[in-house]
């Protein structure tokens, strides 16, 4: 190699740059952080402009392929979806939901398949569940340059231990076992961490008692952050809506009437017209 090379690489600044995990990071206590889910490229182009995140959840697996949970989910369509996300935002950090089975068994596991998710993807960030049990697995990673969002509270991943989908802190014991994994995974090294489903109370008190920004989803308005996911929140499932979604839009309501009208014109044969034909005039 030369040594007289000139060459630097000097990270971008200013407009036009993406936001980073350390500008998240450095959201603690100020303006409000904003994500949505994205799977992706045209989803991930609308939502850029918007928001601070777009997270690649393993929620695809209901959202795209109709599983009845996350499960699911394998590492290549992790991947997939993460690196059309990528392609398709210029702004916002892209953080990857790592699926169930590809780092709970241990800490080696989780850096080989995280590793191999950020590089294949070109991803800021990846988001793992969990509390004390993969505190030691977080701090692992950290330490080898792997950016983590955790998420405690109601967990997707292991809802056949919980017993369902459910609030997450309405008795004693299990607010303290809540914030016990929630500082576990701060003192970790993770630099946010996600409050699922968790009573509003708690999550403002872990808000304020933990050093990292929280992103709430079902929890609390003062969490330093809120996320949801987008096709819940733009209305495009018109069959169920979790309590904590406002629906922002009715898309799948206008989605039917244009394929109604659409379907109309072609029985008619009004559609394709002659401005919609070549060789016409």
């Amino acid at each position: 190699m030369s040594t007289n090379s000139t060459l630097k690489i000097v990270p971008k600044t200013g407009p036009g740059r993406r936001v980073s995990v350390p500008d998240i990071a450095g959201r603690k206590g100020g303006e409000p952080v904003v994500s949505l889910t994205a799977y992706t490229a045209p989803m991930a182009k609308i939502l850029d402009p918007h928001c601070d995140f777009l997270l690649v959840g393993d929620s695809l697996g209901m959202v795209l392929y109709g599983l009845d949970s996350t499960l699911g989910v394998t590492l290549d369509m992790a991947i997939n979806h993460g690196a059309a996300v990528v392609r398709g935002s210029t702004k916002a950090c892209v953080i990857v939901d790592m699926p169930f089975g590809t780092y709970q068994e241990s800490p080696e596991q989780a850096y080989r398949n995280c590793a191999k998710v950020m590089v294949e993807t070109g991803c800021a960030a990846v988001k793992i569940e969990g509390g004390t049990e993969m505190a030691a697995t977080v701090k692992f990673l950290v330490e080898r340059g792997i950016p983590v969002m955790g998420h405690v509270g109601l967990k997707p991943q292991s809802v056949n231990i919980a017993g369902g989908y459910r609030a997450h802190g309405r008795n004693q014991d299990e607010a303290a076992k809540v914030k016990k994994d929630a500082h576990a995974i701060s003192d970790a090294g993770a630099f946010s961490i996600v409050i699922e489903g968790v009573v509003e109370h708690l999550a403002a008190e872990i808000t304020r008692d933990i050093p990292i920004v929280t992103i709430g989803i079902g929890a609390s308005a003062e969490c330093d952050g809120q996320i949801l996911v987008t096709e819940d929140a733009f209305g495009m499932f018109t069959d169920f809506t979790p309590k904590f979604v406002k629906r922002f839009a009715e898309v799948a309501v206008e989605m039917d009437k244009a394929a109604a009208d659409y379907a109309k014109e072609v029985k008619a044969r009004t559609f394709p017209a002659d401005e919609h034909c070549y060789g016409k005039k």
